[in-house]
């Protein structure tokens, strides 16, 4: 803060600094005070300043206030202290202004000179420290999960040392005793260490040895749920089955050949991909790159079968079978064409494509192969609870839940895929949804022309009737069966055995039997629920099949109309720019449309398929995951 009387005039000052947004209503201030006996001056500041009651950088302006007289001083310094404006102290003497001035420069350059020092110092040591964080920081990684795992561990009888109890699979158990002994040896320690198998009742973890090729697989299962210990993996077969149904419904060797060429891309950068931190989209693609190699291999395969190359068909095989009646059937594309040699060797004939009967073919021929790789996949479903109840020695499972299932299913949609496959050996033109509708309405009525076979219709009651059987033979037996078991497994035990509280308390992973209440009501309720949903979802499960259908033909036409109405639009033209705009339209449509909508989609409704109609014929998936102390395993979001 600066007084200075000027002479003679008694002229004085004060001079300062203000925030900007204050200066118009500080300077209107200052005049109604002084009632205008003042001279106000301002100055932007060369740079924002920080302001140390709310620590944000902020515009300010500097400004001096000429005046006379003691009353107008009070008024104005009181004014600078409600506005917030910092006043400075200049001395009155010209000489002393210009030494305040040499000094404050001087004290400047020190300044900057100790910040130029302190910014290279902390530069230097963080340069230093960045070579050595990442060592660091997995240093301190591994001893944290050393520590966590020690902090599991029990101090012994005697508190000299400890015992842990944990799981490790049966055939790393010579190589863990052999791991022990040498880390005894090593640390020259005076106790030997133990380790012998123990029985507990609590389920063991689950834990997949799996490679490069199958590690993505088992990641799709695992997601629906880790498998129970020792049940069967649905993995193995998911390795074959899930691209093959995407490509049911991708089906094009075109667009199969593009998502080759990205699988590979990914394959070969593998090592500099694997070694960067891609972001959430790139991560899940590049750690399905051999899932997606697959589903583009397959892809080409079911696009081969189909005959469709971006929605063209090509006589890749020889020629087409069929040709025309007469001269007046010129396009050979809607009406006269005849058969006039073998079908065509592998796929569909060329010269559905564009003929009025496309679309029918086309749909009779994908609707009906759906329902054939539906039931296919739930028996194989079915097949694999029989062998995890054979693996886990039930019985019950077997005989009423695997048998009469097969029969219920087999009955009626393995007929139907039966009566599908004559119907293709044999040409017949017999309507199958009649021969399925009056199956249940009508089965004694006689099939008339829909007949595929000698002694069908008594096939088909014979059938009905063991579809009917089926019902009450998953629902009343197993109940029973268990309440009879468990009365003959406790008859006669009125009195437990004695255990006092502690050994219960020491010992609460042994394996004792124990006798639990047996909740008839309560079995009887969940096999109803079991046995409702299987026989609901035999049907809805089939009809589930039919989105294969339904997107195969959905990519088909939208290849086609992408094909024809712009590309080959575009090019009827003979200007050159909407040529390339038809070709830049009908790429963009392909990439984005085609290669990453429907690549998405029939990837979910594969996972869908894989999910509910596959697992749940046979996966409990109620498991938990071996998750081992493994430095290899350890990431930074383990912290």
């Amino acid at each position: 803060m600066q007084r200075r009387p000027s002479g003679q005039s008694g002229l004085r000052f004060i001079s300062g600094i203000v925030c900007k947004s204050k200066v118009f209503r500080f300077e209107r201030m200052l005049f109604r005070a002084t009632r205008g006996n003042m001279l106000f001056n301002q100055a932007p500041a060369d740079e924002q300043i920080l302001d140390p009651l709310s620590t944000e950088m902020v515009e300010k302006m500097v400004f001096v206030v000429f005046f006379s007289g003691e009353q107008a001083k009070t008024k104005i310094l009181k004014i600078c202290e409600a506005f917030g404006a910092n006043c400075y102290p200049i001395p009155e003497d010209i000489v002393k202004q210009r030494q305040l001035t040499q000094e404050v420069l001087s004290r400047l350059s020190e300044l900057e000179a100790t910040l130029d020092a302190g910014i290279r110092h902390r530069n230097n040591v963080l340069a230093s420290i960045g070579f050595h964080i990442t060592k660091w920081m997995s240093m301190v990684r591994r001893e944290k999960a050393v520590y966590d795992t020690l902090n599991m561990l029990n101090f012994d009888v005697t508190k000299k040392c400890l015992v842990g109890e944990g799981w490790c699979p049966v055939f790393a158990k010579t190589q863990i005793r052999e791991v022990l002994e040498r880390a005894t040896i090593d640390s020259n320690s005076q106790v030997g260490i133990i380790f012998h198998s123990m029985d507990t009742v609590e389920s063991p973890p689950t834990y997949f040895r799996t490679n490069h090729f199958m590690h993505a697989f088992q990641e799709i299962v695992d997601a629906y749920g880790v498998a129970r210990y020792q049940e069967a993996n649905p993995a193995v077969y998911t390795v074959i089955t899930f691209p093959f149904l995407f490509a049911v419904m991708f089906g094009d060797w075109g667009h199969g050949i593009c998502l080759l060429l990205g699988a590979l891309v990914l394959i070969a950068r593998e090592s500099k991909l694997g070694s960067q931190k891609l972001g959430s989209f790139m991560e899940m693609l590049f750690g399905g790159r051999i899932v997606l190699l697959l589903m583009s291999l397959f892809s080409i395969y079911c696009g081969l079968i189909y005959n469709e190359f971006f929605s063209v068909p090509f006589h890749i095989f020889g020629g087409s079978a069929y040709k025309c009646r007469d001269s007046t059937c010129s396009d050979a594309h809607s009406v006269g064409l005849i058969k006039f040699k073998d079908p065509y060797p592998f796929g569909v004939d060329p010269s559905w494509r564009g003929s009025r009967s496309e679309l029918p073919f086309l749909n009779s021929l994908k609707m009906k192969m759906s329902i054939l790789l539906g039931v296919f996949q739930m028996n194989l479903g079915i097949i694999l609870s029989y062998f995890n109840a054979r693996f886990f020695h039930n019985s019950l499972d077997g005989r009423y839940q695997f048998v009469p299932q097969m029969i219920f299913l087999n009955s009626l949609f393995g007929y139907l895929s039966l009566l599908i496959v004559i119907k293709w050996c044999t040409g017949s033109q017999a309507d199958l949804y009649h021969v399925m509708i009056y199956m249940f309405l009508s089965p004694f009525q006689s099939l008339g022309e829909n007949q595929l076979f000698l002694g069908q219709r008594l096939l088909q009651i014979i059938l009905l009737f063991l579809a009917i059987i089926a019902v009450p033979w998953m629902l009343f037996p197993k109940p029973f069966l268990l309440k009879k078991l468990h009365s003959e497994r406790f008859q006669g035990r009125t009195y437990g055995i004695l255990v006092s509280e502690v050994d219960l308390d020491n010992e609460p992973d042994s394996a004792r039997q124990r006798h639990e209440d047996f909740n008839f009501s309560e079995v009887f309720v969940h096999q109803m629920i079991h046995s409702i949903e299987f026989v609901l979802g035999a049907v809805s499960n089939t009809a589930s099949y039919l989105r294969l259908w339904a997107l195969s033909l959905a990519h088909s036409e939208l290849s086609t109309v992408f094909y024809e109405k712009v590309l080959v639009l575009a090019w009827g033209y003979k200007n050159i720019i909407i040529r390339f705009v038809g070709l830049a339209v009908f790429a963009f449509a392909s990439a984005f449309i085609l290669l990453m909508m429907e690549t998405l989609s029939a990837f979910l409704h594969a996972l869908r398929l894989h999910w509910v109609e596959f697992q749940n014929k046979f996966y409990h998936g109620d498991g938990y995951k071996f998750k081992p102390l493994s430095f290899a395993l350890l990431t930074d979001d383990d912290d």
